[in-house]
């Protein structure tokens, strides 16, 4: 039974890819048609990667993988953050910072820098420091918190990233490329999936959308770490959603009303 099914993915606005001038040629394979101008993802497909990344992560997390989610979009820092904390995992939901993986050696001095100031807010020396002086510590713990927070915990490199629109995040990817990590990613009709290893044809502008497919990989890692079994759940959700079917139900659901495209 499909994690998600065709009527979520329509409700969350997946199918809208970019406008038809804004394409990646090598994302052909899972277009499935275009209307007003916008290319329409083909949701049938997009079912069957959800379900092969779906597997693919709960996969690495049994085998005790750590997960980076990486999303700095605006439309993705809420979902990323608050998706990787509840699966126990780790994000970068601002600007990434060069070499945070290719250099984590580097990184992990910054993070330790952040320890140790929130240690001193806490431990009382702050209370015996100048105010001048706390306030510049103070501005430096904000700006480690936004760049570093959702990675302050992480053990290592992390074994596989789960990327919101690589083509932004390009800088990650290179990065994990390098190192040989994986990445599962969200894929709009504007990027090259040439580079993703477990690829999620989607709209990767749209909040609900990145909420949606963002949870469910959560679900995978929080089920593969506790082995909670969701399939009863998902199968009375994609049950009660076979309305939609069809991508030709799909299309016309579309057809003259482009409100949700970009």
């Amino acid at each position: 039974m499909a994690v998600l099914s065709m009527k979520q993915l329509l409700e969350a606005g997946v199918h809208f890819g970019h406008q038809t001038r804004r394409w990646n040629p090598k994302m052909k394979p899972y277009i499935f048609t275009e209307r007003n101008g916008i290319y329409i993802i083909d949701l049938q497909k997009t079912v069957k990667m959800i379900d092969d990344a779906y597997n693919f992560v709960k996969e690495e997390a049994q085998n005790g993988g750590v997960f980076l989610f990486v999303g700095t979009k605006k439309q993705a820092q809420d979902a990323i953050a608050q998706e990787a904390t509840r699966a126990g995992q780790y994000y970068v939901n601002h600007r990434w910072l060069g070499g945070t993986l290719t250099n984590w050696n580097t990184i992990q001095t910054r993070i330790k820098r952040l320890k140790d100031i929130k240690k001193m807010a806490t431990d009382g020396t702050f209370d015996v420091l100048p105010k001048k002086e706390v306030s510049l510590l103070k501005k430096q713990q904000d700006k480690l918190e936004k760049f570093l927070g959702g990675i302050e915990d992480m053990p290592r490199i992390p074994d596989v990233l789960f990327i919101v629109d690589p083509r932004k995040e390009k800088i990650a990817v290179q990065e994990a490329q390098k190192l040989n990590i994986p990445i599962v990613a969200m894929v709009d009709t504007n990027t090259d999936p040439d580079d993703i290893d477990v690829i999620i044809p989607s709209n990767d502008d749209a909040i609900r959308a990145v909420r949606l497919i963002t949870s469910k990989m959560a679900d995978a890692i929080i089920e593969g770490n506790q082995g909670e079994d969701q399939d009863d759940a998902q199968e009375q959700q994609v049950a009660a959603d076979k309305k939609a079917d069809s991508m030709e139900d799909i299309v016309e659901a579309v057809e003259g009303d482009n409100k949700s495209a970009k």
